[in-house]
């Protein structure tokens, strides 16, 4: 017996799950369409910076910050240590050379003056006895001298006659040996005395050269003990401007340690930290110019401090031609450090876009603004206010230079005016 076969029809669970696999594909479909076209997005013109690309003078340079000081600067070091006592002026004075500071005081510093005083004292006294007991000393052997001289006339004058009457044969033979050998006694009694006396002449001289060297070492001992408490008082070395001057009264200062600072007013130069990478292109003489109250004013560097710390070094500049009037100390000055000479070049804007692009690309603006396309570029050197264009763009194409942040990874802008 034949049975009727009923026609199936499409559930809703059905017909939905292949909607959502036509759907799918549909979109799979389109994503695919869109990659093989270029991604585009809408940019007000209000909300971006145009520039144009120029050709002008170029001259690579580099911002540096400078700092004001003075040309010269001594520093002022405690050279003994003791307690702060008076401090006669403060800091920010104005200061003449030789000028007092302050006062120290050091009790066993100048203990040691007066016993150093004590013992020069004393080897004067010293040197005084002795000298007088020498005096007196030569006084008696010229006094013996004087004996013997008057004895060895006497036994000459008795020899001469003895003789005289021994030739006559007055005397005996023994009479006249007696005034011979009494006169030759004389005789060399005398040379010792005299050697004698020329022995303790010779001793004097040399024992009063060494009392005097010895009194002349302790002399200059003595002078070097009074610098040394005279140093107690801190003076000016020069003529300057007292600055960060720290010590207040009682204070215990040790030697050596810091007090302050003398700076000469006659002049000034300027220290700036310049970033590492560019160590091996600067070098003494470069050139950087600076603005102050709307004037531009040159200078040049004198020094490089080779050492590099948290990736910056240091130059000192100094100022070629006028220093501005009233610059001060501490001031900080805006640079611009030449890094080549003037030369010819095509100029691009610096802008934000060079964050997000490194200087490989941009978009450059059609002629007639209705687009900007992503356009690869190759920058050279730069300066505070322009890039060398080596690449990619030519005098008079206008390009955006304005922050690439919300369309980077576009291939085109449409520019609408609003």
């Amino acid at each position: 017996m034949d049975r009727v076969i009923e026609k199936k029809k499409w559930s809703n669970k059905r017909l939905l799950t292949i909607g959502g696999v036509l759907a799918l594909i549909g979109l799979i479909v389109a994503s695919y369409i869109m990659t093989l076209g270029k991604s585009r997005l809408n940019v007000d013109t209000e909300r971006i910076t145009i520039s144009e690309i120029k050709k002008g003078p170029f001259q690579e340079t580099i911002p540096v910050n400078g700092t004001v000081l003075p040309q010269t600067t001594i520093y002022l070091d405690a050279l003994e240590g003791g307690r702060v006592e008076e401090k006669y002026v403060e800091d920010g004075a104005m200061m003449k050379r030789g000028q007092a500071i302050l006062r120290l005081s050091n009790t066993d510093l100048e203990l040691s003056l007066a016993n150093q005083e004590t013992q020069v004292f004393n080897v004067l006294t010293q040197m005084n006895i002795s000298k007088n007991s020498a005096t007196q000393n030569t006084i008696r052997q010229l006094n013996q001298l004087a004996d013997v001289d008057n004895a060895l006339v006497e036994a000459e004058r008795v020899y001469n006659l003895n003789k005289k009457l021994y030739t006559d044969q007055v005397i005996s033979v023994q009479d006249f040996k007696q005034a011979e050998n009494n006169y030759n006694y004389q005789i060399k009694r005398k040379k010792l005395t005299e050697d004698i006396l020329k022995q303790d002449s010779e001793s004097v001289d040399l024992m009063d050269k060494q009392d005097k060297e010895s009194l002349k070492r302790m002399q200059n001992t003595l002078g070097l003990m009074r610098r040394k408490v005279g140093d107690l008082v801190v003076r000016s070395p020069i003529d300057g401007q007292l600055t960060s001057l720290d010590a207040e009264i009682g204070q215990s200062i040790n030697r050596g340690v810091r007090l302050g600072q003398i700076d000469m007013t006659t002049g000034f130069k300027v220290r700036a930290d310049i970033d590492e990478h560019y160590i091996s292109r600067i070098y003494v003489g470069l050139k950087g110019t600076f603005n102050l109250a709307g004037k531009d004013y040159d200078l040049s560097i004198k020094k490089v401090y080779t050492q590099v710390t948290s990736g910056r070094f240091q130059v000192d500049m100094v100022f070629d031609g006028k220093v501005p009037e009233g610059i001060r100390r501490g001031q900080t000055l805006q640079i611009r450090l030449a890094l080549s000479d003037e030369t010819q070049a095509i100029l691009l804007p610096r802008g934000g876009f060079y964050q997000q692009t490194g200087g490989n690309w941009l978009f450059k603006v059609s002629e007639n603004g209705s687009m900007a396309f992503k356009t690869d570029i190759q920058l050279g050197r730069q300066s505070p206010d322009y890039y060398e264009v080596l690449q990619g763009l030519n005098p008079g194409d206008k390009v955006v230079t304005s922050s690439y942040e919300n369309y980077g990874s576009m291939q085109e802008l449409i520019l609408k005016k609003p």
